[in-house]
């Protein structure tokens, strides 16, 4: 079986599990993915948060799944709404929301959120 980064996150990111989600069919995914059905993860948690679920756990999931897999349209979308719910987050999500942002050409909103890291980062 071939490593990818995307199978590197999804394995890093359900050692890091820390339960917040409280929505029944995402542990379900979880579940699968420990048992190696890694394929049609993203997917699910996609439909998950497009049928209205929302959770801080979720996006930083699929923004970091994405971003892994290069896809920076789609991290850019998942972090975007992570960052709408909090920015009371760790400085690598701005790093790579910002990233994604740079990547694909929304350099305004990506310098906006590079002066947001700046500021915390001095401010820590």
């Amino acid at each position: 079986m071939k490593v990818t980064p995307v199978f590197s996150f999804i394995i890093a990111s359900f050692l890091c599990y820390n339960g917040y989600s409280q929505n029944s069919k995402v542990p379900t995914v979880d579940k699968a993915a420990e048992k190696y059905a890694f394929v049609n993860v993203t997917k699910t948690y996609e439909r998950i948060a497009e049928k209205g679920y929302k959770s801080i756990d979720l996006f930083q999931k699929l923004g970091n799944a994405f971003y892994s897999d290069l896809n920076m349209p789609k991290a850019a979308k998942w972090y975007g709404e992570l960052f709408a719910m909090t920015t009371d987050l760790d400085p690598v999500y701005y790093d790579q929301y910002a990233k994604s942002l740079f990547a694909i050409g929304e350099n305004e909103k990506a310098n906006t959120i590079v002066a947001k890291l700046n500021n915390k980062l001095n401010h820590k």
